[in-house]
């Protein structure tokens, strides 16, 4: 008689886990979160809420937890025993206590090698560079006040092309942003820790690898793409923002606290910079004390490069693969601390 082939044992079910998705409110709050909470499979068990004190059962049971630009803070952190993983929803990872979260073990988690945001905040980017060499906000304003504002406008009018761009971080999206200045022809610096290789310099055309102190009295525009540290907060002071040319723009669409905002506004109000194109504010949303907010040739938008529909779609899916994987057993992608 030969005996009936045996099979191997089912491989016994995973526990569900409690995934916390703190999505705050001016990032689309409770309903940008069900959206993401949908994208889960059936081995997590979801609790949306717009901040991390609004449920604090969910937080004590929570053994994952996605954030939206939501802070979580050490006491956060310290009221979450069982927790595993924070997984920012974002390329940034400065609303994370990353020191608590080291001192228990937790790792954190950006979407920085997803690229999902590098597309729009390169159009953003080139959008407030746009607007600053054309003066399209003080054109439009003039027009719909019936002033024909040409004869003014006309000395400040300039062109990108044969300018150049230096960029503050040449990672994922400091990429994007120089592949987009190529097409305006523009010449391409950017400082970093190290060089990025001959191959993207040469792939950049030509780009070249400058310190920071360097570049800034190179170029024509700056633009920052550096996460937000301790060594990086106000990483453009009065003492750097006084090496820049005065015809030269300052671009911001990373963290508003890369640049000192008094500062800034400074240098506006003296005519010592030509303008400044700023997406990101310190805090957000800025206060009606924020002086930017009435300085001379700045261009303001509310923190919109990282958010198109497309965009968030990108953002969603990277930040819960990355959960997903980390519940499947695989290694976890870009922890950041």
């Amino acid at each position: 008689m030969t005996s009936a082939p045996h099979s191997d044992p089912a491989p016994e079910p995973r526990p569900v886990k409690n995934v916390l998705a703190v999505v705050s409110p001016h990032v689309g709050g409770r309903a940008a979160g069900s959206a993401l909470a949908g994208l889960f499979p059936g081995q997590a068990r979801v609790t949306v809420v717009e901040s991390a004190d609004e449920d604090p059962a969910a937080l004590r049971e929570a053994h994952l937890l996605i954030t939206g630009l939501s802070p979580v803070t050490a006491d956060h952190l310290a009221a979450a025993p069982q927790l595993e993983l924070v997984q920012c929803a974002s390329h940034g990872f400065d609303y994370v206590d990353l020191d608590a979260a080291r001192e228990r073990g937790i790792p954190v988690c950006n979407i920085g090698s997803s690229g999902a945001e590098k597309q729009n905040v390169a159009e953003q980017t080139f959008a407030l560079m746009l607007a600053l060499a054309k003066q399209l906000v003080p054109a439009h304003t003039a027009l719909v006040e019936a002033d024909w504002a040409l004869p003014r406008l006309q000395q400040s009018l300039t062109e990108l092309s044969g300018k150049t761009l230096g960029i503050i971080g040449l990672g994922h999206i400091g990429e994007e942003v120089a592949r987009r200045a190529l097409a305006f022809d523009m010449t391409i610096v950017y400082t970093g820790p190290r060089p990025a290789g001959p191959e993207t310099e040469a792939r950049l055309g030509g780009a070249r690898h400058l310190g920071l102190d360097a570049l800034l009295r190179t170029s024509d525009y700056v633009t920052l793409h550096a996460p937000l540290t301790d060594r990086t907060r106000n990483l453009l002071d009065a003492e750097r923002l006084a090496l820049l040319k005065p015809t030269a723009f300052v671009i911001n669409t990373a963290r508003g606290a890369l640049i000192d905002q008094d500062a800034l506004a400074d240098a506006l109000e003296a005519g010592t910079l030509a303008g400044a194109g700023l997406d990101v504010f310190d805090p957000e949303p800025p206060t009606a004390a924020l002086r930017l907010l009435k300085a001379p040739n700045v261009v303001l938008s509310p923190h919109v490069a990282g958010v198109t529909r497309e965009t968030l779609v990108r953002i969603a899916l990277a930040a819960v693969q990355n959960v997903v994987g980390h519940l499947e057993g695989k290694p976890l992608r870009d922890v950041v601390s």
